[in-house]
């Protein structure tokens, strides 16, 4: 299993959207909950490694994707693979 994690605010109704659907699919991951402020350094990384200056970011396995509906693309485009095996 993938260890997922969720860069997100609590307020943030696309982060709301990711966490319920990872609970929906039954995906464990964890929340880190990032400063609004878009100068933070964890920010500036998070934007550097997902390609989007926003949150929700998720990290799986060392990738990161951001964007709300990329991240629940990707999750039904892995699931849809799996299965199929």
């Amino acid at each position: 299993m993938p260890k997922i994690t969720l860069y997100q605010f609590e307020e943030c109704p696309f982060c709301a959207k990711v966490r319920l659907f990872l609970t929906e699919m039954k995906l464990p991951f964890t929340t880190v909950t990032v400063a609004p402020n878009r100068d933070d350094p964890q920010r500036k990384e998070l934007a550097q490694k997902s390609g989007v200056p926003t949150v929700p970011v998720v990290s799986i396995d060392g990738k990161y994707i951001g964007d709300s509906q990329k991240i629940i693309d990707y999750f039904l485009k892995k699931t849809k693979k799996e299965n199929k095996k």
